[in-house]
């Protein structure tokens, strides 16, 4: 399934992810700069998250929470991971066996550890204000 998308239709996007994805953990290839942190801010808006979205570039993992306190999910960057290893002494496997959502950047960092059922996402950069979504089942 592929869509085309500007930033003033983000959430329209988040909400057709949501509606097709066939997992919870959802793995989102894209170039640097494509909008995978801008696109995560808005399905957890979408999910009913309340928490401030950012790239967990340095902290490796961010955790977002429904207005009520409940855990919504997992934000996950791999971009500054040498090796799966990294991800494993990090307790991926403990997150991945939740039932919270799960959202993935830089998941060819890791391709050994992305769940088969895994929701892929992939991003192409049309032009500055233009991107291509492709949601491809991984299984």
């Amino acid at each position: 399934m592929e869509f085309i998308y500007r930033e003033n239709g983000l959430q329209k996007i988040a909400n057709q992810i949501i509606q097709y994805s066939k997992s919870k953990v959802i793995a989102f290839y894209a170039p640097m700069g494509a909008g995978k942190t801008t696109l995560i801010k808005a399905l957890v808006k979408e999910l009913g998250g309340t928490d401030n979205v950012s790239s967990p570039t340095f902290g490796l993992v961010n955790e977002y929470a429904l207005e009520n306190g409940e855990l919504l999910g997992y934000h996950f960057d791999f971009y500054r991971l040498n090796d799966e290893i990294e991800a494993m002494d990090m307790g991926l496997d403990d997150y991945l066996n939740t039932n919270e959502w799960v959202f993935m950047e830089w998941p060819e960092k890791i391709p050994n550890l992305v769940p088969q059922d895994a929701q892929i996402v992939k991003i192409e950069i049309v032009d500055e204000k233009t991107r291509k979504l492709i949601l491809v089942n991984n299984f």
